[in-house]
């Protein structure tokens, strides 16, 4: 069981980090957050707390800057049909601590929002999980660093058409919406496309 990996951030992108640590290149899925945790650390030393799912046709890693965000990861994952990707859209749709707050005003009708979820399946996160989020502490969240991370606004639609397909969106879908994002918006940062898409598609 890996309970994190220490090493340098060879490579970033809105859904994977590579760390190599030791001379092995660990690919780690992440969340936006985490992504905006990291973005400017390239070539640098981080640590991500490991989440690791082991199943007879894959082994998949996803990282996270705090344990209280691996927590509340995990507990998604135990509410019946919530798997990794689903929680990993979630927790890319609101931060930690946003996402805390819809479960514990019960949110459904926010919740539902994000592809894929449906409002059964909001309200069974929001029952099952309401006490055990609360218990989590979530100071020194990652989604509370600023977003004004400086992106080059040719790369903002193409990196984040890329970032929606790796979470299992049809590009042509995904170029749409992100079009009309950024029609309205133009100067939003990649991270916050790709959060307004997930609610779009």
């Amino acid at each position: 069981m890996i309970e994190y990996i220490k090493g340098i951030l060879t490579e970033l992108n809105p859904t994977t980090a590579v760390v190599e640590a030791a001379g092995v290149g660990y690919s780690i899925a992440i969340t936006l957050p985490v992504y905006s945790a990291l973005v400017g650390k390239e070539e640098q030393e981080v640590k991500l707390y490991i989440t690791e799912i082991i199943r007879e046709d894959t082994h998949e890693l996803y990282g996270f800057t705090v344990v209280a965000e691996r927590q509340l990861f995990e507990l998604l994952m135990t509410v019946s049909g919530v798997g990794a990707a689903t929680a990993r859209m979630i927790m890319s749709a609101f931060s930690a601590e946003e996402l805390r707050m819809l479960i514990a005003t019960g949110n459904t009708k926010a919740m539902a929002k994000v592809k894929g979820l449906g409002t059964k399946t909001a309200q069974r996160i929001i029952v099952d999980l309401k006490d055990k989020a609360l218990k989590l502490d979530l100071g020194g969240d990652p989604t509370e660093l600023p977003m004004d991370v400086e992106v080059e606004d040719t790369g903002v639609k193409a990196e984040a058409i890329s970032a929606l397909t790796m979470l299992g969106f049809a590009a042509a879908a995904s170029g749409k919406a992100v079009d009309k994002i950024l029609k309205a918006e133009p100067t939003l940062k990649v991270e916050a496309v790709i959060r307004r898409a997930l609610t779009m598609l």
